[in-house]
């Protein structure tokens, strides 16, 4: 009898939490899931509502294809309890690359997004991007800015003009269960950048791309990475750093059970060779696998292309307590652990720990130039530290 009652307890909850919440379907709203019917009108007035609330909001996006230009979602709002759940596909118009952000959420406590794809469309921009003609700014596909508390989960992105997420200016932030698709080729094509945000959360996620599978910029804090698939891509990335004067510091990342497949880097950590101050400590990568990786392990301090602008210079960015512990697979090229750190600050306090990076079922190599750390356990390719 007891089972019983508490069984009824939970029951009652359950319909008192749902009757609670208002719900908003986006077809009510008049959006129409032929893929060809602009969405964007629906969508804000269902989130105008939504968010106008003084309960616990959801908004619906039915399955079907639904076309939609563009959309900015601004807050801050009534409630600090709103869901998003998408069923269907959200699909951009081709070529619509003059807005900073297709999708957007600016000011916004307490938002979860659920399930769904985006599809960006940024096959024509990508071409007129690779034949070198003027093209339109493109867009990122998904931006979050200055905003807290929010959840994507199981979200589906493909094929952003330019990086499928963006993180700035924000706390609390989750993305679990993502997967994101662009191929190899497409420019610039991010798929999580991280920047001026603190206590960020990126889990569970494939991640396949024609740039960095995740990037940290300027003022990325407290940030945990774990359990990603990456590549093809460039990696995951901390930088790069210091292009501009007065940047924030990076500090607190921790990246672990990653595995690299083919991708032009692993770990990285990359500065400009300009003299802008800054600073990356705290850093911790750890149980990494590499699968036929051209660059595993890098900081590399001398990032200046085109050799425009900071040829002979030196890097500001102090580079400290940065461990790489258990990281092991295979080296596309022989030199699979590079340091090459600013002469003026050089890196200190670097750590490897349990490293085992092979070439072509050979020894790989290590580089080092105005690096300081320390060993420990098995260190193959051995130590230039």
């Amino acid at each position: 009898m007891a089972q019983f009652r508490a069984f009824l307890l939970i029951i009652l909850f359950i319909c008192s939490f749902t009757s609670a919440m208002a719900a908003y379907n986006i077809a009510d709203f008049g959006a129409k899931p032929d893929g060809q019917t602009d969405s964007a009108k629906p969508l804000l007035n269902a989130w105008a509502a939504a968010c106008g609330s003084n309960e616990p909001a959801t908004i619906i996006v039915p399955t079907g294809r639904f076309l939609l230009s563009q959309a900015l979602f601004q807050g801050p709002c009534k409630n600090s309890n709103i869901r998003i759940f998408i069923s269907g596909t959200i699909v951009a118009p081709s070529g619509y690359g003059s807005n900073t952000a297709w999708i957007a959420f600016n000011y916004v406590q307490g938002l979860s997004i659920f399930g769904g794809t985006l599809d960006g469309q940024g096959q024509s921009f990508w071409a007129c991007k690779l034949a070198g003609q003027s093209c339109p700014n493109g867009a990122t596909g998904l931006s979050i800015a200055e905003s807290k508390n929010i959840l994507i989960s199981g979200l589906t992105m493909m094929n952003s003009e330019l990086f499928h997420i963006s993180i700035f200016g924000s706390s609390g932030v989750t993305v679990q269960g993502a997967k994101i698709t662009a191929p190899e080729n497409s420019p610039n094509t991010d798929g999580i950048h991280i920047q001026k945000s603190s206590f960020i959360t990126i889990s569970g996620s494939s991640i396949q791309t024609g740039d960095d599978c995740i990037s940290m910029g300027e003022g990325a804090t407290n940030v945990w990475i774990e359990r990603i698939k990456c590549g093809p891509g460039h990696g995951i990335s901390i930088g790069s750093l210091g292009g501009t004067p007065q940047e924030d510091g990076v500090q607190n990342i921790t990246v672990k059970s990653v595995v690299f497949t083919g991708t032009q880097n692993g770990v990285r950590i990359k500065t400009w060779g300009k003299p802008y101050t800054g600073f990356v400590k705290g850093v911790r990568f750890q149980h990494v696998t590499m699968q036929n990786v051209q660059n595993p392990v890098v900081i590399d301090q001398n990032y200046c292309p085109d050799n425009k602008n900071c040829p002979g210079q030196s890097s500001g960015i102090q580079i400290s307590e940065v461990t790489f512990s258990d990281i092991h697979g295979s080296s596309a090229t022989q030199v699979a652990v590079k340091f090459d750190c600013s002469p003026s600050n050089p890196c200190s306090g670097i750590v490897l720990q349990n490293i085992n990076l092979n070439y072509l079922n050979n020894q790989a190599q290590s580089y080092c130039r105005n690096v300081h750390g320390s060993t420990s356990g098995f260190v193959i390719p051995p130590s230039c530290l």
